[in-house]
């Protein structure tokens, strides 16, 4: 049993009778390695076929459905259709033709790549598996199309092989039948089984939208609502990325309202999160606000959103940046005495709202990354914010990051603040950013303060990450007798990344202290070797992946972000009190899943921690 990507339920436009009914029998007569698109914009070009079907040893189909009724049918070409509807005639095209062209113009962004075409042979340069189009006409039995026309005039205008029928789908057709008269829109069958990079590859070309690290890419489809076609890089990359089926379909099928997504670290919710932002910036009036604890990842995210042509509309801030800005923008008093400056500001926004001074539904769309980092009364003024013709809020949640809270969890619930997510949550547990070896050491090591627990619909449980199978060298535990020593290490391994030409971006450098990655810059600096020290505000807000410098930052601000390379030092030095076991617990985890393939640490001294590594390294 298959299942559709895109639900019908959340299509763009009014869904007719006969595609729900279609889409159906899709799901009850086609096996689960049927991949299956409804109403999803293609290519560069953003065409919107009604159905795509991709099977890996059948091929791609593309399928017009259409509610037409013979006694409505006043005629029928080879180019388009005469329909007697409310009284007049309408002339629309022949969706066979339409089918056709979509299919063609597929063809040719495909081929565009070798690594979907044949190297060699009589078709080479040609694709290397099938292609085939047709149409569904849901309210015409086949007795009917062959009565209506001549078999060389529909052999010409709508060949019976490229049509399936109303009596040919219908819920007790048996699913072989119904298999042989997709598969019979085929002119070949290659005999061959496409293998899953390519089948990546073919979503990559289709969908821009789900593309990962593409600068190129103008997220989201509705600008095929107006027209506009998506720029197409100058080169096609040697190894692509996109989000996985499950993320695909998770993104797609959203829908409206307040929705909260919990996920393993490393589970793409940031990468969801800029699939939401691109759509809703094309729907809501107002800006987007997007929201998140730490200041780096703040920075990382306007990467990320300046990347897709977004930042105009879509606005990021870490939490008490906004508050800032509200109260610069409202002129708003900040209580002289009663806390910390940054309480005192959170305070004087809250208390601005109440007294009507800062206005409420500023925003069309809000999305909270770091949820688990959010004060309740943070929460309940974010909502607040909220337009309420929209009353769209999305919230990202993974609690084995929650480092800043005193509890490991919620000790409020979300309906309290203003979040009406209850049925509405969606579980991601595959990690796709870490090898496999990093998860199951970080988790190994963090586990008695992870446990696993079951909750209701409106507290988020915490959840055992699964790997998602990528495989790299296993974490390597380094003891030395001093700081200095420690320091020496992690400096000569990223002398010698730098000289095999490692791009600096990707490697990172963790403290538990700010001074050790002082002591760090400090040797980087004597080398020439390029690095931002993420000490400091302006260095946390200057972070951007793309620059070719090494990164030194403490485990707080490496939250969010990830790296190819990371060395993780200092571990002797924690305070090991049981007061703080957990929490460290914690940080040392968030550390470890920073790294996506090569994760080294460091320590001098022993303490529970180190005796932990060690353990888990036997």
């Amino acid at each position: 049993m298959t299942k559709l990507i895109t639900s019908l339920t959340h299509g763009r436009r009014d869904v007719t009778s006969g595609e729900r009914r279609f889409a159906k029998r899709l799901e009850t007569l086609l096996e689960d390695d049927y991949l299956c698109w409804y109403d999803v914009p293609i290519g560069p070009k953003r065409h919107h076929p009604d159905f795509l079907i991709l099977h890996p040893s059948r091929g791609l189909l593309i399928l017009e459905v259409k509610d037409w009724k013979l006694e409505t049918l006043r005629s029928l070409d080879k180019v388009s259709a005469d329909l007697h509807l409310d009284g007049a005639i309408k002339r629309v095209d022949n969706p066979l033709e339409q089918a056709r062209q979509y299919a063609m113009n597929v063809v040719k962004q495909l081929e565009k790549d070798p690594q979907l075409c044949d190297a060699g042979g009589n078709y080479q340069g040609k694709l290397c598996f099938p292609y085939g189009y047709g149409v569904v006409l849901t309210n015409i039995t086949r007795k009917q199309l062959d009565g209506a026309l001549p078999e060389e005039e529909q052999d010409l205008v709508l060949p019976g092989r490229h049509v399936i029928c109303k009596d040919e789908m219908t819920e007790s057709v048996d699913a072989m039948h119904f298999q042989e008269r997709l598969w019979g829109m085929f002119h070949y069958d290659f005999k061959r089984r496409l293998t899953l990079p390519q089948i990546e590859r073919i979503r990559w070309h289709l969908f821009p939208e789900i593309r990962i690290g593409d600068r190129q890419t103008t997220l989201f489809s509705d600008f095929a609502e107006k027209g506009v076609a998506i720029a197409e890089p100058e080169t096609i990359p040697e190894l692509v990325q996109v989000l996985d089926l499950e993320q695909e379909k998770l993104a797609r099928n959203l829908g409206s309202g307040h929705r909260v997504i919990h996920g393993v670290a490393g589970s793409g919710k940031t990468l969801i999160l800029g699939y939401r932002c691109a759509h809703l910036a094309e729907i809501v009036r107002k800006p987007i606000l997007v929201l998140c604890f730490n200041i780096s990842l703040a920075a990382r995210l306007r990467s990320f959103i300046l990347g897709r042509g977004l930042e105009g509309r879509v606005h990021i801030h870490h939490f008490h940046e906004w508050c800032g800005e509200q109260i610069r923008t409202y002129h708003v008093q900040v209580p002289e005495s009663g806390g910390e400056l940054f309480e005192r500001k959170v305070d004087a926004v809250i208390q601005g709202v109440d007294a009507g001074h800062i206005p409420r539904a500023q925003y069309g769309a809000i999305m909270i990354d770091e949820g688990h980092d959010f004060e309740p009364g943070w929460l309940k003024i974010v909502t607040q914010m909220i337009d309420p013709d929209t009353d769209s809020l999305l919230m990202l949640y993974d609690d084995a990051q929650s480092i800043y809270r005193k509890k490991g969890d919620l000790d409020f619930s979300l309906s309290s603040v203003g979040i009406k997510a209850i049925g509405r949550s969606t579980i991601l547990r595959v990690n796709y950013r870490n090898s496999r070896e990093i998860i199951e050491f970080a988790y190994r090591f963090a586990s008695q303060s992870m446990a696993p627990k079951t909750a209701d619909d409106d507290h988020i449980p915490m959840v055992q990450p699964e790997t998602a199978g990528i495989s790299g060298p296993s974490p390597a535990f380094r003891q030395f007798a001093c700081l200095g020593d420690e320091i020496a290490y992690a400096t000569k391994c990223i002398k010698t990344w730098h000289e095999r030409g490692d791009f600096p971006g990707d490697i990172a450098v963790i403290c538990l202290n700010t001074d050790h990655g002082k002591r760090i810059a400090h040797q980087l600096l004597a080398l020439g070797i390029p690095h931002l020290l993420m000490a400091t505000r302006t260095g946390k807000r200057a972070y951007d992946p793309r620059k070719p410098q090494v990164n030194i930052l403490t485990v707080q601000s490496s939250k969010g972000l990830e790296f190819r390379s990371v060395i993780f030092i200092g571990l002797g030095q924690i305070d090991a009190s049981q007061t703080q076991t957990s929490q460290n617990m914690k940080l040392i985890y968030v550390g470890m899943t920073r790294a996506k393939e090569r994760l080294m640490i460091t320590a001098s001294g022993r303490n529970e921690f180190t005796e932990r590594l060690a353990a888990c390294l036997t």
